[in-house]
């Protein structure tokens, strides 16, 4: 369907501008926002006949001589056409009539207004008028029946509605467009059209697309559309004789279907973009006018034989033919699916034909498309012949050269565009700064983050920057003048960082307000090179980064000295800087289907500087966009997608990415959001400001700050279970930043770590009990595998009080491991002192579980088992934590914090068990201090309290990695503790030594070397012998004859391998006579320990008591070694 796209001519001031055709269709008649209805003869006519109707006209319909418009005092009134006399008013409303129509006679006019209601007025007599109520917003357009049956109406409320006109009622209404609260903010009129005629379809423009609705049934039939309407359709016409429908669309294009074949006739686009918000098809069908919201008027003409030659009856003979043959390629199913693909997307195809004038070749157009399709597929002469066979039968005998003419000509474009049917290509989002507002707003904030805001205000007063800071300790607040136009711009506690675009004369610019600054210069500028502008900015700590459109980054140092620069992967998205971090994401590819293909790239630019991820795919939700990007107060990266999931990197899981908030959870409405402004790991805290109905915040009344809890989207967190897996693994990812920090050579808070790793390990004892409670023994085991050692000893106890001596048994087991795989760890530890090593323990034989550890190892003991009699009183079938557990869990013992050796060989962990008051008497009377060996009260017993302070059962075993200090002077190793007490290090590195006095000195030199255990070693000789050791004192000389090379360790771990394979009497036998030797030791060490403490006590923070009771605690401590070989074999 080849025509002629006239240039527009303008017709009234600016806004929505309608048009039709009068019935001969000698004059176009419009009507404007100047209020004014012209009758123009021609679109050359430059003086064309106007009537005032009004301040406004918004709507006008003609017929029959009578020209009725929609004005804006709120009436609907009449005027003679052409001559444009008043005839009265035909209805009035409470507010402006949007659209007025006519029905097919002219008998009746219907009008939809502002006021929610529509009328349908008599036009012979208007007092005979029908209101239809039902819409629930103002009403965007009404039409008629052809059989003035029923009445369709659209409005703001999103609803289509079909009404009988006569009982005023509504038959059926579609929920199809988008809600809003005025026309002026729709998004489209969607002016309803009925086919002429047939009255067979109702056509309703959605989106980008028009639905046609079947007379009668009311079903969606069909749905006319082309890929290349990319913007919601405002308007519909049908062509006079009803078998083609014209659409102008938001962006300016024209679009012509043939409804029968469902093909794209036509396509012309509106010379300036502009919105086409009315069309009007001339009586014959050869013209299509249009108006658009500029208040021009355009017309496409020449459209005529394509439509008289199809559609008038005259014509008949001709349209048969047509037919036939379509029906011969219809029942090709597969054909005609390509001929829709092909037609929809070929308009440069029909180019060729429009060069032919000949009507009936025009004619031939809608069906072109099959033709040139099977020339696709046959070869050049196959595609002639149909051709000309084509033409032969409908042209009555015209010659060959015109049908071969067009089809040849249309035949070879068809590779240029082939059918594309596949996923569609996302448009990938602009780059932002996190924590920013759109930079159209006249106020927007351009940066809010845990340091302060910074807001821009650009109106007709001043182009300014205001920058506020939470702490005012930082800086007070700044109001800079933006004489530049900077849109960009972070905040730290050292600087401000501004950005501006480049303009055609000015290059993009970089501004650093470095306020720290310790000299008069607070300021620096420098220029980006020439066609290169500033996307995303950020600053760390010492540094700024600026990512640019020529995928480079520039890092500057905060002085303003250029530093690296180098490319990136893909355009820039945003970035943030934390500390010595750096990360950017950028787009690594073209998204499809609504989904944005982005990377990541995180960089540390400390001393070291490493790339620590390096583009991978950043994981967003499903059709979504990065939202926000940014670090925790702890240095972890994390982001929110448009539909507010929160991802947190998790750098034990090799960098990975795991949802921890789903902010939507908590709206209220499915348009309200939080702006996240900052994240917190410890306390765990989301904080953002909630927005309703809108994404961002607006600037001004101050937003106040919301604090959201974090959950992982673990299943069931409805059940017991559920909760308590859910708290613990989001304890176990909230709490690995202190191993990355202490790694990166940070100091970190201790106790918090300390208190997490508590936490962690009583929700896997209160896990542990509910597995036993519910009898699943096997993920008892599961668990135990999570836990420490201490722990674990409690989890036997446990168990053997429930009677699950299978489960206790194998628990005993893990506990072995846990404990020699905590031995094989520290030999080659000592040897090298790993970089970034968190777990470190002493070995079972060194001197310092003597000095420091046994007592405290002992003490502990005595505390769990008073905690297992606990648990024994309340075991009723209730779960691990009940009150008394929970309590003795609380009372932490004020003093433990000496018992420790600088290694620590050996504490209970906080975590695992409360420490109870050291100064408790235990269930048997006996103070504890009294007692050198465990009080065996049963095999298991023995074995659990051995387990515990076995040498290295104060270590937090592999699950908790104790993160790395900058050593104190006195603390040689304290620096890889792995305790779960984290905290006691630094006051038990700094006390031991005055309690030690002459073994602390050994002890500071090497704590973690098991000592040769000669007689010769002052601290061996004290202490009093194991088993184990007396059996090695006897067995070392037959060992080192069979092993001469052997270093000490292994000489031990030999005779541990060989002690272990002797029968269990013989075992007990050795146990018996070191037990003959303890009570003499324990006296004899208590003499020396009293006068050691005595000089170095006073010195200690809390004075004489402490050290005395620590000489107390300590006395209570069996040799480690013997106390390991008890729990690995006393298992019958």
């Amino acid at each position: 369907m080849p025509c002629e796209r006239k240039p527009m001519r303008y017709g009234h001031s600016e806004g929505h501008t309608e048009v039709c055709f009068d019935d001969s269709g000698k004059f176009i008649v419009t009507c404007g926002n100047d209020g004014d209805v012209r009758i123009w003869e021609s679109l050359d006519d430059d003086d064309p006949k106007f009537i005032t109707v009004g301040e406004k006209a918004y709507s006008l319909a003609l017929k029959n001589g009578k020209l009725v418009t929609a004005s804006s005092n709120n009436t609907v009134q009449i005027h003679t056409f052409p001559d444009g006399d008043p005839d009265g008013i035909l209805t009035r409303f409470t507010t402006n009539a949007t659209h007025v129509t006519f029905n097919s006679s002219g008998s009746r006019v219907a009008a939809g207004s502002s006021d929610f209601m529509v009328k349908v007025v008599e036009v012979s007599d208007s007092s005979q008028q029908k209101t239809l109520r039902g819409h629930e917003a103002p009403v965007l357009s009404v039409t008629f029946d052809p059989k003035d049956d029923f009445l369709a109406s659209a409005g703001c409320d999103g609803s289509v509605v079909v009404w009988n006109i006569e009982e005023q009622t509504q038959l059926i209404s579609w929920p199809l467009l988008q809600k809003t609260n005025d026309i002026s903010n729709a998004k489209s009129l969607c002016r309803l059209a009925w086919q002429p005629g047939t009255a067979k379809f109702l056509a309703v423009p959605v989106e980008t697309k028009v639905h046609l609705y079947e007379r009668g049934s009311w079903d969606h039939v069909s749905t006319l559309s082309d890929d290349l309407l990319t913007q919601p359709i405002n308007v519909v016409a049908w062509s006079p004789c009803g078998q083609f429908l014209a659409a102008g669309s938001v962006g300016g294009s024209l679009t012509v279907w043939d409804v029968n074949s469902k093909l794209c006739m036509e396509r012309q686009k509106h010379e300036k973009g502009f919105t086409v918000c009315g069309l009007a098809w001339h009586p014959s069908g050869s013209q299509i006018a249009y108006t658009d919201t500029e208040g021009c008027l355009g017309l496409l003409d020449g459209l005529s034989t394509s439509i008289t030659n199809t559609s008038t009856t005259k014509q008949a003979p001709v349209k048969k033919p047509a037919k036939d043959y379509d029906d011969l390629f219809d029942d090709d199913d597969d054909d005609r699916l390509m001929d829709e693909g092909l037609s929809d997307t070929n308009s440069p195809v029909k180019k060729p034909v429009a060069g032919d004038d000949d009507d009936d070749d025009d004619f031939l157009m809608p069906a072109t498309g099959r033709v040139r399709n099977r020339g696709a597929i046959l070869d050049d002469e196959n595609s002639r012949d149909t051709g000309s066979l084509r033409l032969g039968q409908d042209r009555f005998g015209d010659d060959d050269d015109t049908g071969s003419a067009v089809v040849p000509a249309a035949a070879p474009l068809v590779p240029l565009r082939p059918v594309y049917e596949g996923p569609t290509p996302t448009p990938p989002q602009k780059a932002f700064q996190p924590g920013s507002t759109p930079a159209h707003l006249t106020h927007r904030f351009m940066m809010w983050n845990s340091v302060g805001i910074v807001r821009g205000y650009n109106d007709e007063q001043d182009n300014a920057i205001d920058v506020e800071f939470h702490d005012t300790a930082v800086h007070h607040a700044m109001h800079l003048t933006n004489s530049l136009g900077h849109t960009m711009a972070d905040l730290s506690q050292e600087a401000v960082l501004l950005a501006c675009p480049s303009t055609d004369e000015l290059a993009s610019k970089l501004q650093c307000l470095h306020f720290s600054s310790w000299d008069t210069n607070k300021e620096w500028m420098v220029d980006l090179p020439k066609g290169e502008d500033a996307r995303a900015l950020c600053l760390g700590q010492g540094w700024a980064a600026v990512a640019t459109s020529t995928l480079m980054l520039r890092l500057f140092s905060i002085g303003g000295v250029q530093r690296e620069i180098f490319s990136l992967q893909g355009p820039v998205v945003c970035m943030v800087g934390h500390g010595e971090q750096l990360l950017i994401v950028y787009h690594r590819a073209t998204g499809f289907d609504g989904e944005q293909a982005l990377g990541v790239q995180l960089l540390q630019l400390g001393q070291k500087k490493r790339q620590l991820i390096n583009g991978e795919p950043l994981p967003l939700s499903q059709k979504s966009y990065l939202s926000w990007l940014g670090f925790t107060a702890e240095g972890t990266p994390c982001y929110v997608d448009s539909d507010g999931v929160v991802r947190m990197l998790n750098r034990s899981l090799g960098n990975t990415w795991t949802p921890v908030c789903n902010t939507r959870e908590t709206c209220k409405s499915k348009s309200d959001h939080y702006w996240v402004v900052g994240v917190h790991e410890n306390p765990q805290q989301l904080r953002c400001i909630p927005c309703k109905g809108s994404r961002y915040p607006p600037t001004l009344p101050r937003p106040a700050v919301a604090i959201l809890p974090f959950k992982l989207p673990l299943c069931q967190t409805s059940t017991e279970k559920g909760l308590m897996e859910e708290q613990f693994w989001r304890s176990v990812l909230f709490h690995n930043h202190y191993s990355f920090l202490s790694s990166s050579g940070y100091e970190i808070n201790e106790d918090a770590q300390t208190q997490s790793q508590k936490e962690q390990q009583e929700l896997l004892m209160k896990m542990f009990a509910l597995s036993c409670k519910l009898e699943r023994e096997f993920r008892c085991v599961e668990l135990a595998e999570l836990m420490t050692q201490n722990v674990v000893t409690l989890a036997i106890r446990y168990a053997s009080r429930s009677r699950r001596m299978a489960l206790a048994q194998r628990l005993s087991e893990i506990a072995l491991e846990k404990s020699n795989q905590i031995q094989e760890e520290e030999p080659e530890e000592q040897e090298e002192e790993p970089e970034y090593s968190s777990i470190r323990q002493t070995s079972g034989y060194g001197r310092s579980s003597v000095t420091g550890g046994r007592y405290s190892n002992r003490r502990n003991q005595e505390e769990e088992e008073e905690q297992g009699e606990e648990l024994r009183e309340d075991e009723d079938g209730q779960e691990m934590e009940t009150e008394e557990a929970a309590e003795t869990r609380k009372r932490v013992n004020p003093f433990a914090k000496e018992a420790s050796s600088p290694v620590k060989p050996s504490l209970t962990p906080i975590g695992k068990v409360g420490r109870a008051n050291p100064f408790k008497v235990l269930g048997s009377g006996k103070p504890a201090s009294l007692s050198g060996h465990p009080r065996v009260t049963n095999i298991l017993d023995n074995m659990t309290s051995s387990k515990k302070s076995a040498p290295l059962s104060g270590s937090a075993a592999k699950p908790n990695k104790g993160p790395v200090l900058k050593p104190l002077a006195p603390r040689p190793k304290t620096k890889t503790q792995s305790t779960l007490l984290q905290m006691t290090g630094t006051k038990a590195a700094n006390k031991k030594p005055q309690e030690n006095t002459e073994p602390a000195a050994d002890q500071q030199k090497q704590p973690d070397v098991p000592p040769p255990a000669s007689p010769a070693d002052n601290v061996e000789n004290k202490r009093p012998k194991t088993g184990f050791q007396l059996w090695l004192d006897e067995n070392r000389k037959s060992i080192i004859a069979d092993h001469p090379d052997l270093e000490e360790t292994d000489v031990i771990k030999e005779a541990m391998g060989r002690f272990r394979t002797l029968s269990a009497e013989e075992r007990l036998s050795w146990t018996e006579r070191a037990k003959g030797q303890t009570g003499d030791a324990a006296d004899l060490k208590k003499r020396k320990r009293a006068e050691g403490v005595g000089g170095g006590g006073a010195e200690n923070e809390n004075g004489q008591a402490e050290a005395d009771e620590n000489s107390a605690k300590k006395k209570k401590s069996l040799d480690p070694s013997s106390k390991l070989s008890a729990f690995a074999f006393n298992k019958n």
